[in-house]
Parts: C-alpha cells; sequence; structure tokens
C-alpha cells in the first residue's frame, strides 16, 4: 500500500506544463482550466462566430500576461473581467504568422485576473473545420460541419493553449440553422431535436486536440443503456448493425483496465470526405464510413478508438514527440479487445498486419523518425502520425507482455491508467513507473538496455518475436498455388477481410493484366464494397499497371476523402508518372475541392 501511495504522489508531483514545442502557451505561467464557448454556425459564411470565455490559474506570481494559439482566426476584441464582474477592454497583440503553428495571440492583463473573454471569427480556410455543402452529404438537403482538432489544428477553431499537457473543462451554446443538429465532444442528449439551440458540458479535463464539433442532418439509435449512434438518416441503420458489439467492447475494456470515466460513449459517422479512419473525441468518436462494411469485419477501429478512453484521452503524451503512449498503447489495448471479443484467430492476423504495415514504412523514415521518442521541433506533430508509433509502440508493449506474463502485466497496464488519470505524461514518466514496478520486481526479465533500444534507436530490435498466423500461412499456400498453376481454385469462400488484404499484399507487383482480370472478374474486386479490400485491390492494379480499374478507382479517390487510402494511391501512380501521373491529376482535381484540409495538405505536395 505505501508503495502504491509513493508511485501515485509521484505522478502527480510531475511538472504540469512545460513549454511545448508547438504551442505559443505559456502554461508554466498560466494555464487555462475552465473554456465556454458561445458560437454560431455560419454556413454562408463558412465561419464560426462568437466568443471564449477562459477560466485562468497562475502559476508565478510575477506574471501579467496571457499567451494562446491561434491560426486563420479573426481576434475582434479582448475583454478581461473585474474584482466587481465587469468586463473591461484588454490589450492584446497577434504575432507573426509561421506557416504551422499560426499566431500566438498575447493578452497584457492587470494583476492576475481568473478569466478573459475573446471575440473572434474563425475563416473559410481553418484547417480543423471542413465546411460541406449540401450536395456532398447523403441526403441532399442540409450542409455538414465537422472539426478534426488533432494535433495542433483546435486552434483553427478556438484561441486556446493548444498543448496536450493543458486540460481544461469546457461548456457551449452553439446555435446552427433549425433542421440542423450540432453534437460535441461533451454531454449529448440523445432527445435532442433539431432546433438550432444546444449547450453542452464537459465535466472531465480534456486537451485541446479532443475539442470537437459537428453539425448536420443527423439522427441517433441505441447501441446499449450507455452507448449510441448518430449518423446521416440514409447511413443510420446500416451502421447500428455494424457497430451492434459497441456496448459489449465497453464491458470487456473495463474488465481489463478498470472503470470506463466519460460517462457515455456514442458513435458519430460523418461523411466519406473525414480524413481518418476515427477521432477518438471523448463521449463521440468520429468515424468514416468506409468502415461500415456490411459484415463487421472493420470493428477493430471501435476498439481502437474505444481504447482511447484509457490510453491517449484519460493519460495523454505531455507533448507530440511522446506520440506513441497515445497510439502504441491504445493499438496493444484495441488488440486485446479484439482478442477477447472475436477470439485469438483474428487478433493474431491483426498483429501480423500491424507488423507489416510497419516493415512496409520504415524504410520511407529518416532513421531518426523511426524511434518512439521523436524530436519534432520545428515540424509538423503530423508527421509523427505513422506506423512507429502504432506498431512498433505496440510491438514493445506485446514484447512486455511476453517478458513478464498477463498475470503481471495487465496490473502494470491498469496502474499506469489509473495513476496517470485525466493528467499528461512523457516518456520518462512511463519509465520511473516501469522501473519502480516491474524492473525492480523483476529484473532478468527486460533490461533498461532493451528498453532504451525501444525508445531511441531506429528499427525493430532483433529480439523481438514476431507475430505469426496459421490463418495467414493457409493464405499464402493457396496463393503460391494459385500463381503456379492458373487452373487452381482459390478457397476464398469464408475468407475474412484480414485473409483477403494478406491475399493481394502478396501478389507480385509486376503480374500479368490477364491475371489481373481473372482476380477482378471472379471476386469483383474493383469497385468492392470493403473499402480495405478495394484499398489493396487498387495498389496493385496501380503497380501492374491494369488500367482496366481505372474508372473504378477514380471513383474510390472522388468519393472518399480517408488519407489512409487516398494519399498512398496518389503517390503510387505518381511514382509511375506518364499517363499514370496525368490520370492522377485529372482525378484530383475533381476530388480536390471535396477533401478535407488536412488531406489536401497531404496530396498537393505530392501531385505538385
Amino acid at each position: 500500500m505505501i508503495r502504491l501511495l509513493l508511485l501515485a504522489l509521484l505522478i502527480m508531483s510531475l511538472p504540469a506544463h512545460a513549454r511545448d514545442p508547438h504551442s505559443y502557451a505559456n502554461a508554466d505561467e498560466v494555464s487555462v482550466r475552465h473554456l465556454m464557448l458561445d458560437l454560431t454556425v455560419d454556413f454562408e459564411a463558412r465561419q464560426l462566430r462568437g466568443f471564449a470565455d477562459l477560466q485562468l490559474q497562475w502559476h508565478r506570481q510575477e506574471a501579467r500576461t496571457l499567451w494562446l494559439d491561434t491560426r486563420d482566426l479573426v481576434i475582434e476584441r479582448v475583454w478581461v473581467v473585474r474584482s466587481d464582474g465587469a468586463w473591461q477592454p484588454a490589450t492584446f497583440r497577434l504575432g507573426a504568422t509561421h506557416a504551422l503553428y499560426g499566431q500566438g495571440l498575447s493578452v497584457a492583463l492587470p494583476g492576475q485576473p481568473q478569466k478573459v473573454r475573446i471575440e473572434y471569427h474563425s475563416l473559410p480556410q481553418a484547417s480543423g473545420l471542413q465546411w460541406l455543402p449540401a450536395e456532398l452529404t447523403a441526403s441532399g438537403r442540409y450542409p455538414f460541419l465537422f472539426s478534426q482538432s488533432q494535433a495542433i489544428h483546435a486552434r483553427s477553431w478556438v484561441p486556446i493553449q493548444d498543448a496536450p499537457a493543458v486540460r481544461f473543462t469546457y461548456d457551449a451554446h452553439i446555435r446552427t440553422p433549425a433542421g440542423i443538429l450540432a453534437r460535441m465532444s461533451a454531454s449529448n442528449d440523445p432527445q435532442d431535436q433539431a432546433t438550432g439551440d444546444y449547450r453542452f458540458s464537459m465535466t472531465q479535463p480534456i486537451p485541446a486536440y479532443l475539442l470537437a464539433i459537428a453539425a448536420g442532418e443527423l439522427a441517433f439509435k441505441p447501441l446499449g443503456p450507455r452507448s449510441g449512434i448518430y449518423a446521416e438518416p440514409a447511413l443510420l441503420d446500416a451502421a447500428a448493425d455494424e457497430f451492434v458489439d459497441t456496448e459489449r467492447m465497453i464491458d470487456v475494456a473495463e474488465s481489463l483496465y478498470g472503470p470506463y470515466r466519460w460517462g457515455r460513449y456514442d458513435l458519430l459517422v460523418l461523411p466519406a470526405s473525414f480524413p481518418f479512419g476515427g477521432m477518438e473525441n471523448p463521449r463521440l468518436t468520429f468515424l468514416t464510413p468506409t468502415v461500415i462494411a456490411g459484415d463487421r469485419s472493420l470493428v477493430s477501429l471501435i476498439a481502437h478508438e474505444l481504447a482511447h478512453s484509457w490510453s491517449g484521452n484519460l493519460v495523454t503524451n505531455s507533448d507530440w514527440n511522446h506520440f506513441w503512449l497515445n497510439e502504441g498503447f491504445t493499438s496493444y489495448v484495441e488488440n486485446r479487445l479484439v482478442e477477447a471479443l472475436f477470439g485469438s484467430r483474428q487478433a493474431d492476423m491483426e498483429r501480423v498486419l500491424s507488423e507489416r504495415s510497419l516493415a512496409l514504412e520504415l524504410p520511407e523514415l529518416a532513421p531518426t523518425d523511426q524511434a518512439l521518442v521523436l524530436d519534432l521541433a520545428d515540424r509538423d506533430p503530423d508527421d509523427g502520425m505513422n506506423a512507429v508509433a502504432y506498431d512498433k509502440g505496440h510491438w514493445l508493449l506485446r514484447t512486455m507482455e511476453q517478458r513478464y506474463g498477463r498475470p503481471a502485466f495487465d496490473p502494470f497496464l491498469r496502474g499506469w491508467f489509473d495513476r496517470g488519470a485525466f493528467a499528461s505524461a512523457s516518456t520518462e514518466d512511463f519509465l520511473q513507473y516501469w522501473r519502480q514496478t516491474l524492473l525492480r520486481e523483476r529484473p532478468d526479465r527486460f533490461s533498461e538496455a532493451e528498453m532504451q533500444q525501444w525508445l531511441h534507436q531506429p528499427g525493430v530490435p532483433a529480439h523481438a518475436q514476431s507475430a505469426q498466423s496459421a490463418a495467414f500461412d493457409a493464405v499464402d499456400a493457396a496463393r503460391a498455388a494459385w500463381l503456379q498453376d492458373p487452373t487452381t481454385t482459390l478457397p476464398t469462400g469464408d475468407w475474412s477481410t484480414h485473409e483477403w488484404l494478406r491475399f493481394l499484399d502478396g501478389l507480385p507487383d509486376d503480374l500479368s493484366n490477364a491475371r489481373m482480370a481473372e482476380l477482378d472478374q471472379a471476386f469483383g474486386l474493383s469497385g468492392h464494397g470493403n473499402a480495405e479490400i478495394a484499398f489493396q485491390w487498387y495498389v496493385k492494379a496501380i503497380r501492374s499497371g491494369y488500367v482496366a480499374a481505372r474508372p473504378s478507382l477514380a471513383d474510390f479517390l472522388q468519393r472518399i476523402g480517408r488519407r489512409k487510402f487516398v494519399l498512398p494511391l496518389y503517390q503510387e501512380l505518381a511514382k509511375r508518372g506518364g499517363d499514370d501521373l496525368v490520370f492522377a491529376r485529372s482525378t484530383y482535381a475533381t476530388a480536390r475541392a471535396h477533401y478535407h484540409p488536412i488531406t489536401r495538405s497531404s496530396v498537393d505536395p505530392v501531385l505538385n
């Protein structure tokens, strides 16, 4: 008991707000503790307009200036509350514009007031917002707005200390046109009607990258007593059927890692331009519709976003150099949930695919970017959002589990979540916790030198054990037989999505057009309804020069904005040059306006 108390005190005593390399915030002097938003959603002007009240906590007696992060915000006025409760104007200044970090907003304050108010509006090009016209929604009746704040895009729609070590609670009053339902990463009442006037409250402290808003024609369907799904009405039934296991996932996660501490866990399916698979906004995970496969084969994405309720949302990386603490832990927990819910066969396949993803990406990265602990100073923190953080981080925790055994490792991981709840942590904090627990108790299982190699060296350590899958071994044998003898029948009748991905990934890049056409005609791979399978097929089609897939590929690229899919496909086309590059540029010219700003910023350099 004494040791547990000491560990808890250790974590609580860690520095709360070191200066973040990607933020102008002076959170070591003064930090935001509560945010009150009062905003109007203006679809015609494509802007959020209103004010933000910031409640402050001062840390240094001599401090008199508040520094905030902004990007593409028009700051109209700043007010400070006096001791008598009245508002008075405050002097403010916007610094020089940085291409990545935007502008620092400094507010000179009399004394150390408890609250400031910032009147502002966003600009149409805000990187954290996407404004979709009605014709790009499922029904074509109402426009749609959604945010994506991670990593440092919250500053494009809220003037805030946009650093993950700064956590705050928030309330919001949001106005929209009638008929449009607004939702936020906060309390959402499933009984709300689309009146155009909404109030939200988030009582647990969160970092700015977990601020989220969506507004559009949305309907709701419950999935369990504390979970449900929002989607455009045309997608609602299919989405609810796809994610029917959500409540069971919450129960399994609680049995492994402790109570779910966020109240409700709802899902919101966004339009197809959403740039990511999912975003773990607390209480309201945002999802791409590309995971609605019709057979529940891609629901491990839900397990991943739910896992963030412990790893990332509950215990958050102190800055983006330690992003693996969010995503490596989450990927490990996701795999444990998949195993518990769907069996070791599926969990084994997903681990093999994870390691394959890492193996493909490592050669594309500089050696310094292959380490888990990064140095992203003067770089976009999005550069760290790659397979290293997710898959290498997962592999490290899996290796620790193998060395220590689950009876020891599971309580260790739960202890990390319990002791660090609603706080931020660095890799050094993790090391201190590990040294005081598992390393002290079992010093012969996993050495300090091995740990440092995982954290700071490129690649994967030689001692890492690769995942194995008997199901994939059978797929490999079937593919080899088919490649050797065209008359061989492929045993695809009961193949899962994962087995199809393994089969397609292993096909030679120079497979003849005749063999590609044979596969296409037999299994309808061009235009396949499962986005993961379609994507893997289009990669092979591009590499093999199978131009018959182009009409379906163009449709895929013009319908879907998920960066995981569109960026590699444009990269593959650009590599080949010639007619492929012409096709890529023509397709992109049509699709670009429909993509999220984050996706556009990734693809633009590829196609010049």
